[in-house]
């Protein structure tokens, strides 16, 4: 997998970020794709992170996250590519659309 140019980042960030709050968007920090995702409860929480689990797995494509109580910050970069590819994208794209 091909790692982004910034030129490709950025706009790989801003189709991500259409019709998104502002309060709700991906961000670019270094070579990492980042966001974190708020949830009404723990347990909305964990469940996100279960489907996105199955999701990763099935990309061959692994977060790094956190998650405490209702919150979950996501760093996505691929290790083997030495940044952001499209597998970052692929799943960003997935996290939203259970979000």
């Amino acid at each position: 997998m091909a790692r982004y140019t910034q030129a490709e980042c950025q706009a790989a960030l801003d189709s991500l970020n259409t019709d998104l709050p502002e309060d709700d968007k991906w961000t670019l920090v270094d070579d990492t794709l980042c966001k974190t995702f708020r949830f009404k409860h723990f347990v909305d929480a964990f469940g996100w992170m279960t489907k996105v689990a199955i999701w990763a797995e099935k990309l061959n494509h692994h977060p790094e996250w956190f998650n405490v109580y209702n919150k979950v910050d996501v760093v996505l970069t691929t290790h083997d590519a030495g940044g952001i590819s499209e597998k970052d994208i692929k799943l960003a794209k997935k996290m939203d659309s259970f979000h």
